[in-house]
């Protein structure tokens, strides 16, 4: 089955009796068909360029739940939003308290948590971040995915990256580590070489011991089902991700076709923990 179309379309391919059942069951139904047996579940939805009425609509059609996450660090970070202190990070906890979604945040560079209070990053269900900003040679922050990026000999950036990958499951209290194993262009297309059991056991190894969830990304369907399935060994927790913008959340297909292929229980995926035992309470921190 695809979950590219919305709800309604495909309540449209169903029979009566389905019909009914889909119609009265929602969410839990619209998952059901999917051979897995949680619902859906997208945690890495921005809300650029739309507004959370629009993006709630599209999470009713498509039925998976949504969790909003927004830039946030210091203002060095350059992206439409990044929130960079308390007043407005709870500004935006307010704009989504009461809505069916869960609150998050992506944590951008290794200087964010000096931007909050541990109090006010409690309030938020979880913090997602990843590596894709990497220190270039004198320290400053590079985006991997710009042209232009200096990648250097392949084999020792890969050695940089996955300590880069260890570094921030390391000190961070962060709870979900999203476009897990991507890769700069120059380097993709030998993935599998690039990205060797050793050096997958090593990130995957620092994720259980900080219990780090790791996302299964269906905007950069990544990673890929060998990383997955040693993941899936090592006891791993996993989440959905699309990465979207309006209106490309939800769209989950590469996310539920791995998790059928691994055979993925809800006992293997992450939920928000309660308050007490998120990651920035279990964690040093080192914020302000």
């Amino acid at each position: 089955m695809t979950i590219r179309g919305s709800r309604r379309q495909f309540l449209g391919m169903m029979g009566g009796a389905a019909l009914a059942a889909a119609m009265a069951g929602g969410r839990q139904c619209l998952a059901a068909e999917t051979g897995l047996d949680f619902p859906l579940v997208d945690l890495h939805v921005h809300l650029d360029n739309s507004t959370i009425d629009k993006v709630l609509e599209l999470s009713k059609e498509r039925g998976v739940k949504f969790g909003i996450v927004e830039h946030a660090g210091t203002k060095e970070n350059i992206y439409p939003v990044v929130l960079s202190n308390d007043e407005e990070l709870l500004q935006r906890i307010a704009l989504l308290e009461g809505k069916p979604v869960y609150k998050g945040i992506q944590a951008e560079w290794t200087d964010w948590m000096g931007c909050f209070s541990k109090e006010a990053i409690a309030k938020l269900d979880y913090v997602l971040t990843d590596t894709l900003t990497f220190p270039g040679k004198n320290g400053e922050r590079m985006k991997l995915w710009e042209k232009g990026a200096e990648i250097g000999e392949p084999q020792y950036f890969m050695d940089r990256y996955v300590d880069w990958h260890v570094e921030i499951m390391t000190k961070e209290p962060i709870d979900i580590l999203a476009n897990v194993s991507w890769l700069p262009q120059p380097l993709a297309s030998d993935y599998d070489a690039f990205w060797t059991d050793a050096r997958i056991r090593k990130v995957l190894d620092v994720a259980l011991k900080y219990g780090v969830a790791i996302e299964i990304s269906s905007g950069f369907e990544l990673p890929k089902l060998h990383f997955l399935q040693m993941a899936k060994e090592a006891g791993l927790k996993f989440t959905f991700g699309s990465n979207g913008r309006y209106p490309k959340m939800g769209l989950l297909d590469y996310s539920v076709r791995l998790a059928r292929q691994l055979g993925l229980k809800s006992s293997d995926m992450f939920t928000p923990a309660p308050d007490g035992q998120k990651a920035v309470q279990r964690r040093t921190w080192q914020g302000k």
